[in-house]
């Protein structure tokens, strides 16, 4: 078994991971990232659209209220006031004095802002509807020239290494939690490697590919939170799982991001009608907060029997819709849809995990020498429900404040990093066909019985086939050869059942967390499978 030693094993490659390991080697730290894709796909935040937020200078406080109202008032007060305070310098130092990333500028060179749902005031910046394209084609082209940075595509993390789990040395079971590294499988050979570190970093994205629809790009299926809960991690807040409300929704085409922004630039929630149903049910009618959004959609797909609604860009002329979202035009017009002259038809599906892998600000996790950022961690940030275009921004400060942190720890004490045990692979090949029933078995049970409006009874009935289902995948897994696949599904029916378990232990509704009573009409508008579409 090979073994790699770093000073930062960073899991994840997105805006996060990404700016993790600028921090770090600027602070002279040698860092492995491992990302399972190629460098420049996968990720998540790669596919933002909306924008990150920038003047925070900008009445701050009025900032922090907004974050606070569309948590629901749940949101952790010395979160939001770290990300006003820090968020301003890190976009400016990273993403405009050194990447330069093309942002939308006006005919003197000055930034354009725009609003989204949530907020008081246009302080979103932002690439056409391409924000985290902009973002991380700029970063990552930047961190391959990085001389103290080691890259490794094609690799998935398959289990953390703690000293009192993996160290050959017997004695170190009886030190505290402490984690080591992580075992890692190289997709392309199938060879397991185990890389130790002194600062292990998990920036895996959210869970969004449990449910059955999704914003979420393949692979993201809670490989962060499943590790660490493995290690003895605290996990906190996973009932909050936000459904973004505008999601294309066409048949046999497939789904994708309509961003916020549309209806920050005057698009309207309209029903089949075209009845602006949102003017009687939010003060911020169609900007209001994503839950409330996605809520007042579910009720009149309900209502109607319809499968969508639809955005009214009528106040728009087609040549500004064309300029100001290229993107979601030319995906939308792929699918037979002028967003020029047509509504576009939504739906709401699974975007963002509010919840996760608990950290203080700089990162730290309830297990030493674990860290997490970006949308794996959990700080409290979004409360029950996060603010539009607060995770990119979240992404840049998480990174710079753990990564400084850790150069310090790094800098100040000293590290055991024994030998590991070697990784033994049984040698019977996995059963492909299994692996993708399984996972459609998870994304059904999440997306029917643990969606956008939930009861107890409904999380019941989940619990029970996601314990059923785990027993046999672990039994599974123990007894075949490691794919990539087979990693996702063992971290999948893992990640969905802790969204389950917060849910239950969770009685009251708040934010992205509904619970029906009894009474409520809970039936979910029936959306296709991926194979259908």
């Amino acid at each position: 078994m090979e073994t790699i030693r770093t000073d930062c094993l960073v899991i994840g490659a997105g805006l996060a991971g990404s700016a993790y390991a600028h921090h770090a080697v600027s602070q002279g730290l040698s860092v492995t990232m491992i990302c399972a894709d190629e460098l420049s796909t996968g990720a998540n935040s790669k596919w933002a659209q909306g924008g990150i937020i920038f003047d925070t200078s900008y009445h701050p406080e009025q900032l922090e209220k907004d974050i606070m109202v569309a948590s629901d008032n749940t949101a952790n007060p010395e979160a939001v006031h770290s990300l006003v305070v820090e968020g301003q310098a890190a976009v400016q130092d990273l993403l405009l004095d050194q990447l330069h990333v093309p942002f939308d500028r006006g005919e003197k060179g000055e930034l354009q802002f725009t609003r989204e749902g949530g907020h008081s005031d246009k302080r979103i910046i932002f690439a056409k509807d391409v924000t985290g394209r902009a973002i991380l084609n700029s970063f990552h082209d930047y961190v391959r020239g990085l001389d103290k940075l080691n890259i490794l595509e094609n690799h998935v993390a398959v289990d953390l290494l703690t000293l009192s789990h993996n160290s050959v040395h017997p004695i170190d079971k009886y030190k505290p939690i402490t984690c080591v590294g992580a075992y890692v499988l190289d997709t392309l050979s199938g060879e397991v490697k185990a890389i130790i570190a002194k600062k292990t970093i998990l920036a895996t994205g959210g869970l969004g590919q449990v449910f059955r629809n999704t914003t979420n790009q393949p692979g993201v299926v809670g490989h962060g939170v499943a590790m660490a809960m493995r290690v003895g991690a605290r996990i906190i807040d996973l009932e909050y799982v936000q459904f973004h409300p505008t999601v294309f929704l066409k048949k046999n085409c497939p789904l994708f991001l309509v961003s916020e922004a549309v209806r920050g630039e005057g698009g309207v929630l309209v029903d089949g009608n075209g009845s602006a149903f949102m003017d009687t049910q939010h003060p911020m009618k169609s900007l209001a907060p994503r839950d409330i959004v996605a809520r007042a959609i579910h009720r009149e797909l309900i209502a109607s029997g319809e499968n969508c609604v639809y955005i009214d860009l009528s106040s728009k002329k087609p040549e500004f819709i064309r300029d100001r979202f290229p993107s979601i035009y030319e995906r939308a017009l792929a699918c037979g849809v002028d967003i020029g002259t047509e509504p576009i038809p939504v739906a709401p599906a699974a975007h963002y995990t509010c919840g996760g892998v608990y950290t203080d600000m700089a990162g730290r996790s309830s297990v030493l020498n674990l860290n997490a950022i970006g949308e794996t961690a959990c700080t409290g940030l979004h409360g029950a429900n996060r603010l539009a275009s607060t995770s990119l921004l979240e992404c840049l400060v998480s990174a710079k404040l753990t990564a400084q942190a850790d150069a310090r720890d790094i800098g100040e004490e000293s590290f055991h990093l024994p030998d590991v045990k070697e990784w033994i692979s049984p040698s019977r090949a996995a059963d492909e066909v299994l692996i993708r029933q399984d996972m459609h078995l998870i994304k059904d049970t999440m997306w029917n019985y643990v969606g956008l409006i939930r009861s107890p009874r409904r999380l019941k009935r989940a619990r029970r086939i996601l314990g059923q289902l785990d027993e046999e995948i672990s039994s599974f897994y123990a007894g075949a050869r490691l794919t990539r696949s087979l990693v996702e599904l063992r971290n999948a029916v893992k990640a969905a059942q802790l969204v389950v378990h917060a849910a239950t232990l969770n009685p009251t509704s708040h934010g992205c967390h509904y619970i029906a009573t009894e009474d409520e009409e809970i039936d979910v508008p029936s959306m296709p499978l991926e194979d259908e579409k």
